[in-house]
């Protein structure tokens, strides 16, 4: 039986806000470090995260690997943050990665609706071979545990193509509550927009994006699409992101400045369109676009390494770590970007956080 959603989830999901994708704290031996954990978890809160998002790519799909076996005390670990935040009167929304073949899929949609999640983000990268009614049976079958949020998932990190059809029945299925959107790919992107626009729960739907690459310009956007039903209009409301694990407190901030020039203002001031170039230019540093994103999880891990967030670079696997000449690209765009990044913030609290 699905887990049943609060009335204040589907309202804040569907107003807009900012998801960071939770990364994983190990120690130089590569043991997990609760410690740390806990205080990645309050940083977000504290920087203006409306929800959290553990369990996913950026947390590293190997906390699965049954020699690890972290899936559980990672979500476990962020539950008893959010326990603490919900008592002190700020609730965010708590949204697990789910992935892997039914059966597993099922499993991690069942524990996490267990631990007090809220919604699946359900990656298909592990279906790759799949065809859409195959695809839509196991979307339904894991929507039975746990409301779902879609995940197109680029494939230079491991995800699959998926068609405007697919994402068209995917939106149909009645416990779907949104679509994170990150094919880095703009012709993809609008496949999954369309599709949405064409299904009969257009409006039900809200869609996020996780095209890191191009943040501010997909928040920005009107979507005025024509459908059977006439013209639609879509936004994309907020953001689940790799790049909101760093710096969040501004990223933060920038959204609500784009969220208040979206729904107000009749046009877009070009200012905000070059901020948008410069925090996708940051985050070709950070995801490391010059090696096809190979360092990608190991340049979010080094920036909260630099700020004391993390205490160790560490990954799961020996592969992840910084390419060469992608600590000097995060440098460059840190010297360069000094209004984008949140070190102040983060020295001002680090202490209580680690507490």
């Amino acid at each position: 039986m699905a887990t049943t959603t609060p009335d204040w989830v589907i309202t804040k999901l569907q107003q807009g806000t900012i998801i960071p994708a939770h990364p994983l704290a190990l120690d130089d031996e590569g043991r997990f470090d609760a410690v740390h954990q806990r205080a990645l978890s309050r940083y977000y809160a504290a920087a203006g995260a409306g929800g959290l998002a553990v369990g996913v790519h950026t947390t590293q799909f190997a906390i699965r690997d049954p020699a690890i076996n972290l899936y559980v005390p990672v979500l476990q670990t962020a539950q008893k943050v959010l326990d603490e935040l919900d008592q002190a009167g700020q609730q965010l929304i708590r949204v697990a990665g789910v992935c892997g073949q039914t059966a597993q899929a099922v499993r991690e949609a069942k524990t996490a609706g267990d631990l007090g999640y809220h919604i699946g983000l359900l990656s298909l990268a592990a279906m790759k071979q799949a065809d859409d009614a195959e695809l839509l049976r196991h979307c339904q079958a894991v929507a039975k545990e746990i409301p779902l949020m879609g995940f197109y998932l680029q494939p230079a990190v491991g995800g699959r193509r998926l068609s405007f059809e697919f994402w068209r029945r995917f939106a149909e299925i009645p416990n779907v509550l949104a679509i994170k959107m990150a094919p880095f790919n703009r012709y993809q992107t609008l496949d999954v927009i369309r599709g949405v626009a064409e299904s009969a729960r257009a409006g039900q739907v809200a869609l996020y994006t996780g095209n890191d690459d191009n943040i501010v310009a997909d928040l920005l956007t009107r979507y005025e699409l024509p459908t059977a039903a006439g013209v639609r209009a879509q936004r994309m409301v907020g953001g689940l992101l790799g790049h909101w694990a760093v710096w969040t407190k501004r990223a933060a901030e920038i959204f609500e400045q784009i969220r208040s020039v979206a729904v107000f203002e009749p046009a877009i001031p070009s200012e905000l369109l070059s901020l948008g170039v410069q925090v996708t230019d940051s985050n070709a540093a950070i995801f490391d676009v010059a090696n096809g994103f190979a360092g990608c999880i190991a340049g979010i891990q080094y920036v909260l390494w630099r700020q004391g967030l993390l205490g160790s670079m560490r990954c799961l696997e020996a592969r992840e770590q910084l390419s060469p000449g992608q600590q000097d690209e995060i440098e460059r765009v840190r010297r360069q970007y000094p209004h984008l990044i949140d070190d102040d913030f983060v020295r001002q609290h680090l202490a209580d956080w680690l507490s």
